[in-house]
């Protein structure tokens, strides 16, 4: 009931004094988005595995169910890049009614996260691993529109066995596509940003490779046929579906319902950020499950959120969620009327459209600071995600990417620094202390954790103590402990002990003094008084002795 009670309170707070001014900024916006979309979403529907015709029922579905539910006033969700590096895939091994299964269960999967408020793991990754990830998509959607591009076919579930693929099989360049495509890379290069504002290079690219197709009739692969319905030929059926493939399609949708669920919220903190406005994550999640569950009932392939289509639904002044469901409609009014010409759109160009995409995800601001600090751990989880993602499963390249920064920032963490000093008697205030009962003194400074795989290190640095008789530990900068760290230096200390040296302890943080007493070792396991709040204080117990 919370949730649903939070919902309302948003929608009440976004469409507070709503009138018809804030209206029409809403239709313009959807109007803006929508321009942009519809070359996506036709290009993201192709280079899925399934047809222009899916990519445009999935913007449009996911613009209403998933818009309307949303997290945030101003995400736009519909078929994105990165999920067709999935799709792709998973197409060919198991056709279009398993993706449509993998689909409702991915979305099954998102609604849970929602509901079980896990709305916040995306934040556990390092920027480092989302780049590398987002870079290694981009490798993968430019890879997969080399077909579409040259004219040259490909065979193969992953990006490398297509890429061998092409050298393993006789192929026929068609140059034809391929100029088509150059034209519209190089054209969107160079279309100027201030007219890309009002006008998306993406379109206006896709209606001059059109106009050109009407005029010369190349001989090159196209759109095809656009159904004028609502519910596509090919869509789930349910009768169809078996235990055996539903098991079969776990661990697919785990890959979708994962890069849904990051790739939606990294795009609500983004845009968030734009707006001024913080994203609901967990009703995100649930909008997102909900619209995921939905979509394949029409024919329709996963949705996320995609930052490119949100970003221009903010610049235009959308201020509501009603952005999104307009930008719908508008496309659902485009594939009625306009099916005769988007039938005609050549694959070379959206295959254009799809290569700039791939080369524009990239975060290069970002990758550039990652190798202009010189960081190694930063660089090597960049590199090493990016490699794993075009190399194996989206999921298995996130879980490498983030155990690979796990183990390096335990490693960091537990990098012990342990310096020796002897005492110095003139360094003394005599009228405190007596320097020559402190003149076998030495002073132990550890900084970092106290665990099983710390001590030995300790151990080393010590065993320099030389004819040292009172060894002071002082442990300011150890804030954390374990039960094994705290055993482990016990019996370093009973070692010390029974050699006839005496050990103290100063500077003990209250977290760590826990353990020492709830392991026994503060009141139980030595006789004498070992530890003190300062290492002034150890060295006037000790003048007193």
């Amino acid at each position: 009931m919370n949730i649903f009670s939070n919902f309302g309170s948003r929608l009440k707070t976004e469409f507070k004094g709503y009138n018809a001014a804030a209206f029409g900024k809403d239709a313009l916006a959807g109007v803006t988005v929508a321009a942009v979309a519809l070359p996506l979403a036709l290009a993201f529907g192709v280079s899925s595995g399934a047809t222009a015709a899916a990519g445009l029922i999935t913007a449009v579905i996911a613009g209403i169910a998933i818009g309307a539910l949303s997290g945030g006033s101003y995400q736009i969700s519909g078929p994105t890049g990165a999920m067709t590096a999935i799709l792709l895939s998973l197409v060919a091994k198991y056709q279009l009614q398993g993706v449509f299964i993998a689909g409702v269960l991915s979305g099954i999967i998102l609604l849970l996260c929602g509901l079980f408020k896990l709305g916040k793991l995306v934040s556990f990754l390092p920027l480092p691993v989302i780049t590398g990830f987002t870079s290694g998509i981009a490798i993968i959607i430019a890879f997969g529109q080399i077909n579409n591009f040259t004219g040259l076919t490909c065979s193969g579930e992953t990006t490398i066995e297509k890429v061998v693929s092409y050298f393993t099989t006789p192929q026929e360049f068609n140059l034809t596509a391929f100029i088509i495509g150059v034209a519209v890379v190089v054209f969107m290069a160079v279309y100027p940003k201030k007219i890309n504002q009002y006008f998306p290079s993406s379109l206006a690219a896709i209606i001059l490779a059109t106009i050109a197709e009407f005029i010369f009739n190349f001989d090159i692969a196209q759109v095809g046929e656009i159904p004028k319905s609502i519910f596509l030929p090919d869509r789930l059926d349910l009768s169809a579906v078996t235990l055996e493939q539903v098991e079969g399609l776990i661990v697919p949708a785990i890959s979708i319902a994962a890069l849904g669920l990051i790739e939606s919220l990294l795009c609500g903190a983004s845009a968030g950020r734009m707006k001024n406005e913080k994203l609901d994550s967990n009703q995100e999640l649930i909008a997102q499950g909900i619209g995921n569950i939905v979509i394949p009932f029409f024919g329709g392939v996963p949705a996320t959120a995609a930052i490119a289509r949100t970003a221009v639904a903010i610049k235009s002044g959308g201020r509501t969620r009603l952005t999104s469901i307009i930008h719908a409609v508008v496309l659902l009014l485009s594939m009625f009327l306009l099916a005769p010409v988007i039938s005609r759109i050549p694959l070379a160009a959206l295959a254009g459209v799809l290569m700039m995409t791939a080369w524009r995800m990239n975060e290069w601001d970002v990758i550039k600071n990652i190798f202009k600090v010189k960081v190694k751990t930063q660089i090597a989880q960049f590199l090493l995600t990016m490699i794993a993602t075009v190399i194996f499963d989206l999921t298995i390249a996130i879980v490498i990417g983030v155990a690979f920064s796990l183990i390096m920032f335990v490693v960091k963490v537990s990098d012990m620094q342990v310096t020796v000093s002897e005492v110095d008697p003139e360094k003394l205030d005599t009228t405190k202390v007596n320097p020559d009962k402190l003149k076998y003194t030495s002073v132990v400074y550890i900084t970092g954790p106290l665990y099983f795989g710390t001590c030995t290190n300790l151990e080393e640095k010590v065993s320099s103590l030389g004819e040292s008789y009172n060894i002071i530990f002082s442990m300011r900068g150890v804030t954390a402990a374990d039960i094994s760290g705290i055993e482990a230096l016990h019996e370093y200390c009973e070692h010390l002990i029974s050699q006839g040296r005496m050990v103290y302890f100063s500077c003990v943080q209250p977290s760590v003094m826990d353990l020492f007493e709830r392991t026994g070792l503060k009141q139980e396991r030595f006789k004498h008084n070992m530890f003190f709040w300062s290492t002034d204080k150890v060295f006037e117990h000790i003048s007193s002795l």
